[in-house]
């Protein structure tokens, strides 16, 4: 498989399958505990996992979320602030070298030809890092190298997937949901919460994830730039087939060799 190659989600309300394009755009999920986010979350990670063009960067406070990817990651960071912080710096870093690259080559994007593996950061719990551990000053800083890796990131061959069962305000600022390309709105419990994942105006419009029933987990109003909410749901992994899979995506990557940053 390919980091380049569709993600299969699931199907729409029509039960046609949903993809997405994941290596040129950033997904934002959002709603309260127990929507599906963590399905979403490790379908994207086991696609990642099984693609050898990829190396995944995973941050995870609860280690339970995406623990059983962690010997296909390339970074694990649980909570702990001062890794997170120091893994989004090198993460910049990589960015900056590689945009210096693209610049010196008069390019604008990195390609599948160019040798480079992309390297896909993916965020259970943005509030864990911006709001719960650490010091002000830390989480402020968090919520900076974030809101620069997801505006200039994919470019560069590095997307984001971020989620947080907290959609308010202080948690996703309007300035760093706009730069998620896609954004994905499991069921809130009010509107405001549904827009803040969504954007301003859609709940009013009757895209509005408050009215997601709460038996009905992995349903979720998936937005796509440019266009109108689609309602979806989600494939569901147990955690054996998370488990079976987890082992052969590292028992993959260990008969692999590491390629250009």
């Amino acid at each position: 498989m390919s980091i380049f190659d569709p993600i299969d989600l699931g199907i729409d309300e029509y039960g046609q399958p949903v993809t997405l394009d994941l290596v040129y755009r950033n997904l934002l999920a959002g709603g309260e505990p127990g929507g599906g986010k963590s399905g979403l979350l490790n379908l994207i990670t086991a696609h990642t996992a099984l693609s050898t063009d990829t190396r995944l960067v995973l941050f995870d406070g609860k280690l339970v979320e995406l623990g059983q990817w962690e010997d296909s990651a390339d970074e694990f960071v649980g909570p702990d602030i001062t890794h997170a912080l120091a893994v989004l710096r090198r993460l910049q870093q990589v960015m900056n070298n590689r945009y210096a690259w693209l610049r010196n080559r008069k390019r604008r994007k990195v390609t599948a030809g160019d040798g480079m593996d992309i390297i896909t950061a993916i965020i259970d719990e943005i509030a864990y890092y911006s709001a719960t551990v650490g010091t002000k000053q830390e989480q402020d800083e968090f919520v900076a190298l974030l809101r620069d890796l997801v505006a200039r990131g994919r470019a560069a061959g590095i997307p984001v997937v971020a989620a947080t069962q907290r959609p308010s305000f202080d948690i996703i600022p309007t300035s760093l949901r706009d730069l998620f390309g896609y954004r994905a709105a499991f069921r809130c419990t009010t509107p405001n919460s549904s827009n803040i994942v969504l954007g301003h105006g859609w709940a009013e419009q009757g895209h509005n994830a408050a009215d997601i029933p709460p038996t009905n987990q992995g349903e979720a109003l998936l937005l796509a730039e440019g266009g109108f909410p689609r309602r979806i749901k989600v494939a569901y992994l147990d955690d054996g087939q998370i488990t079976n899979i987890a082992a052969h995506a590292a028992r993959l990557r260990a008969g692999t060799t590491g390629r250009a940053a």
